[in-house]
C-alpha cells in the first residue's frame, strides 16, 4: 500500500448515500417474493445495523440467513439505481484525496453491493470494506490506519472510538445530534457539505500523520 499522510474512513448508508428509495424497493420486492409482510417504510428508518437485524423483525430466526441471501441477490436490480449521493458526499471524499490522504468506506453493507452504489454514483473511494458494524468497524479502520471515521449512527461513533480514531458525526441518518453527542462523537457537523472546510482547518491547526 502506498504511503499517505492520513486516511479517513466514511460510513456508507445515510452518510455518503441516501439509499432509502432503493432499499424500500428491495424490501417491497422481497415481500412480494416471499409472501411475507414487510413494512418497508419503517425498515428504511432503521438503516445502519447489519441486514440480519432487520430481517429478524419479519422472519423467524431459522430463515434469517436464507432470506438475507435472497435480499442481497435482489439488491443490485432493485436498490442501486434509486439511491442518491448525500449532499457533499463526493466533495468530502475528494477533499481528503486533494489533501493527499486516502478516503475509505467502511460499512455494514454487503461489500459487492456497497461497491455498486459507489460506482453508480461516481463516488471514488480508495477502498471499500463491507460487512462490519459498530465495534467491528475498528478492524478495517486499524488495518488501513484511519484516524478519522465519519458516520451518522451511534454505532459509527463506537467503531471510531474502538479504533482509537476521531469520531466525526453527521445527523443525517436515524440518530439525531443529541444521540450522537451522548454517544461521544468528537466532532458534530450538520452534514458533509462542511466536511472539506472542517478537514482543512483541522489539518491547518497542526494535525499530522500521527494524529489524523
Amino acid at each position: 500500500m502506498a504511503a499517505h499522510p492520513f486516511t479517513v474512513g466514511f460510513d456508507l448508508d445515510m452518510t455518503l448515500i441516501d439509499s432509502r428509495p432503493g432499499i424500500k424497493a428491495a424490501y417491497e420486492e422481497l415481500s412480494a417474493r416471499t409472501g411475507t409482510y414487510i413494512d418497508a417504510d419503517l425498515a428504511v428508518t432503521r438503516l445502519g445495523p447489519p441486514l440480519e437485524q432487520e430481517i429478524r423483525e419479519w422472519f423467524p430466526e431459522e430463515r434469517v440467513a436464507e432470506i438475507s441471501d435472497v435480499y442481497r441477490g435482489l439488491y443490485p436490480e432493485h436498490a442501486i439505481s434509486g439511491a442518491l449521493a448525500m449532499p457533499g458526499a463526493r466533495e468530502a471524499i475528494a477533499g481528503v484525496q486533494a489533501a493527499g490522504g486516502r478516503a475509505i468506506v467502511v460499512t455494514a453493507k454487503y461489500e459487492p453491493n456497497a461497491e455498486l452504489h459507489l460506482t453508480h454514483l461516481g463516488i471514488d473511494a480508495d477502498a471499500v470494506i463491507g460487512s462490519l458494524w459498530a465495534k467491528a468497524k475498528a478492524e478495517a479502520l486499524r488495518e488501513h490506519g484511519a484516524r478519522i471515521y465519519v458516520g451518522d449512527h451511534t454505532g459509527d461513533v463506537l467503531g471510531a472510538h474502538t479504533a482509537g480514531a476521531l469520531s466525526v458525526a453527521v445527523p443525517t441518518g436515524p440518530c439525531d445530534a443529541s444521540e450522537l453527542r451522548a454517544a461521544g462523537a468528537d466532532v458534530l457537523l450538520g452534514d458533509l457539505t462542511t466536511f472539506p472546510s472542517w478537514l482543512a482547518g483541522y489539518l491547518a491547526n497542526g494535525a499530522d500523520a500521527a494524529s489524523v
